[in-house]
């Protein structure tokens, strides 16, 4: 099972030491509810509300339209927040947003509930997929069309654990 490194663990700390300054300067001093989209998103989550120097809340939500390396086109919402988030500044924490469903979808569900705000941050971002135009408030990195594992994404469950980003290749 060989992968190539897109991306170090030392650039993507890096990038996100600068996400979280630039959120904390935009928030300046207000609350914020941060809501990880799980599985994917949750190393990039941990890295991040380090980095963000406000009173930071922090929420989940489950979602999922993968099987396999195939978007199924559908999203089901299988862990929902626990808090009210009415009124209060949100910021969605995505792993990656490619086709940009599972995004747009998100956004709607969390915008019903009433937030002051309500901000996009992800990872990563392939455009050649893009299907559904979201604005991405806060990325990471732009990316090239290729299945990426490591740094909280996988293939089939597995490579979470790997500190870097890579492209997944059979093998």
């Amino acid at each position: 099972m060989a992968h190539d490194v897109l991306i170090s663990k030392e650039d993507i700390q890096k990038r996100i030491q600068e996400l979280g300054e630039q959120i904390t300067k935009e928030y300046d001093g207000e609350e914020l509810v941060v809501v990880g989209v799980l599985n994917g998103a949750f190393m990039f989550v941990a890295d991040l509300v380090r980095e963000i120097k406000l009173p930071v809340h922090l929420e989940f939500m489950a979602v999922s339209s993968y099987e396999g390396t195939k978007s199924t086109g559908e999203i089901k919402v299988n862990l929902d927040l626990k808090e009210s988030i009415a009124g209060k500044n949100v910021l969605i924490v995505e792993d990656i947003v490619d086709t940009g469903l599972t995004v747009k979808t998100l956004r709607g569900i969390l915008q019903q509930k009433g937030p002051k705000s309500l901000r996009l941050a992800s990872l990563l971002y392939k455009p050649s997929r893009n299907v559904h135009k979201v604005a991405i408030d806060y990325l990471a990195f732009e990316i090239e069309d290729k299945f990426v594992i490591g740094y909280g994404l996988d293939f089939d469950g597995k490579f979470r654990e790997l500190p870097y980003i890579g492209v997944y290749s059979h093998g």
